[in-house]
């Protein structure tokens, strides 16, 4: 049988890099990855399948609705994954605008695009296609300390990152009422793992504590996420994919909720176990308490049941052994580290309102 050709948006980033990583390795589609490389977007994250016969990279944004629907009619794909987006909490208090171009008006862009190949399609083509549109647990806003977000929980965003994120998921939501179009929506918690840009939490504390540098921790390290392994992540995508019922969403999480401190914690612990020579062990000395982010949001907590009861998917990693899988592929490449916060990014701290 002949392989599908499925169109990745973002897929040079953190999770859409792990994912054409493993679509790759998997050989069970043909990838067509479509990537504007800003700072958070890699080729390094690619180079193993840069020169693929499954993999065609092409540089562009989903906003450029011209480009995506040349893609369309010439690759003829079965299904699209938006992995797409501005990311980080921080930078979107720093800077809100960029997160509105590409989070919103990119996301409708995508969409048009899609609308209008799709309307194009022949009966068969239309009954396998598929909008896959990867979303993220903080559109909720924030769990008090009980509780856990499900698909019927309400949008509450509070940061111009989530406030972005949730108009992309209620655009994606509107296509399938409106014109019919086939989407999915996924909503997860905080992923970690291999090729997360270092401004994030757990890449960011291990590389500074490597370097002997402070460990910043926002307010009292109190705040609360449920942490989620990228390739648990990838699985449930494609299970989504496979099963996935038109018009729904399916939150999914890792079930390992921590405090940022114990995060921070743990990951010290690991560093004075893999690099007993270093002259900063203990790591948890370098712990340094921060002034707060603005609006940060005290819990967030994912209640995966719906994915779990309808698509059979559960996470395979525990969050200590995703970690310690996590801490190691840091140690052992820390010359992609050091070639992808080359440009403007040097771990300073980002979200401080002037």
């Amino acid at each position: 049988m002949t392989k599908p050709t499925w169109l990745v948006t973002g897929g040079a980033g953190f999770i859409g890099g792990n994912f054409v990583l493993r679509q790759i390795a998997r050989g069970r589609a043909r990838i067509v990855n479509l990537d504007a490389l800003t700072y958070a977007g890699n080729l390094d994250t690619l180079a193993a399948v840069l020169d693929h016969p499954d993999h065609v990279f092409v540089q562009g944004s989903i906003g450029d609705r011209d480009k995506v629907l040349s893609l369309l009619r010439a690759y003829r794909p079965t299904a699209i994954i938006n992995f797409a987006a501005e990311s980080h909490v921080d930078r979107s208090i720093d800077s809100p605008a960029p997160f509105i171009q590409t989070n919103v008006v990119g996301t409708f862009e995508l969409l048009e695009a899609a609308r209008r190949y799709f309307r194009d399609l022949p009966e068969t083509e239309r009954q396998r296609f598929r909008f896959l549109h990867v979303s993220t647990d903080e559109v909720y806003g924030s769990l008090g300390p009980t509780g856990k977000f499900t698909e019927e929980s309400p949008y509450r965003p509070n940061s111009p990152y989530s406030a972005s994120k949730a108009a992309s998921d209620h655009l994606v939501r509107a296509y399938h009422h409106t014109y019919g179009l086939p989407t999915l929506t996924t909503n997860c918690s905080n992923n970690y793992g291999p090729y997360q840009f270092p401004e994030k939490l757990i890449p960011l504390m291990i590389l500074n504590a490597i370097e002997g540098k402070p460990l910043p921790v926002y307010g009292t390290g109190q705040n609360v996420r449920d942490w989620l392994y990228v390739e648990d992540h990838c699985r449930a995508i494609e299970r989504v994919l496979e099963a996935g019922r038109p018009g729904e969403v399916y939150n999914i999480g890792g079930g390992s909720e921590k405090t940022n401190l114990e995060v921070v914690q743990t990951l010290c612990r690991l560093l004075d176990e893999l690099l007993p020579h270093s002259p900063y062990r203990p790591h948890a000395q370098l712990i340094a308490f921060v002034a707060d982010r603005p609006g940060h949001d005290l819990r967030y907590a994912i209640d995966a049941s719906k994915i779990h009861r309808e698509l059979q998917w559960s996470p395979a990693e525990t969050f200590e052994t995703g970690i310690r899988k996590t801490v190691r592929w840091y140690l052992e490449n820390q010359d992609w580290c050091r070639r992808v916060t080359d440009g403007s990014y040097r771990r300073e701290r980002l979200g401080v309102l002037a």
